[in-house]
């Protein structure tokens, strides 16, 4: 049995067998941890097929501190967060855009700027660390307090702060490019 490192390892010298058997031997279970969050084949088979697909084209780059299957389920897990969070806006897009429509009609190039504006912030989302990217998304999206993310997460109230910190940095930069 080769050891998880070694199998990383040649995955970053770019031995394409190796990474074929991982593909085979991991995206049947991934799907179905991604269907699990997501309640969506299609897009949790989408899901882990872009994480396979970003993992060949960053290949050399690839550095897992913990388990390899640990740090594919990880980012499984990570996609369907942003995944999920995506829909939300999109929803809540077509939700103000219906709002919208009954009062006044939206203009071609407000309807434009607003996907700009939406593509930036799931841009932004996504870039953010782990960490950083789920304690936003609990305290943006589903309105939880510092507090009840600290539990959820089992992180002092501090780090939840500290990571929201960042976060807000992060928008902060990215929306001033508009």
């Amino acid at each position: 049995m080769e050891r998880e490192d070694e199998i990383a390892g040649r995955i970053r010298k770019g031995d394409i067998k190796t990474f074929e058997t991982l593909f085979r031997s991991s995206y049947a279970s991934l799907v179905r941890y991604a269907k699990s969050i997501v309640k969506d084949h299609d897009a949790a088979e989408e899901i882990v097929q872009d994480l396979f697909f970003r993992l060949w084209k960053d290949k050399e780059k690839l550095t897992i501190e913990s388990s390899l299957n640990g740090y594919l389920f990880r980012s499984v897990y990570n996609r369907c967060i942003h995944h999920l969070e995506h829909r939300k806006v999109v929803a809540k897009y077509e939700t103000d855009m219906a709002f919208l429509g009954e009062e006044s009609p939206v203009t071609p190039v407000q309807q434009l700027q607003y996907r700009e504006l939406q593509a930036l912030i799931a841009q932004t989302l996504g870039n953010l660390p782990g960490k950083c990217g789920e304690i936003f998304y609990l305290n943006r999206f589903e309105g939880l307090k510092y507090r009840e993310i600290a539990e959820r997460l089992s992180v002092s109230v501090k780090t939840v702060e500290a990571n929201m910190g960042k976060a807000l940095k992060e928008f902060r930069k990215a929306l001033a490019t508009l």
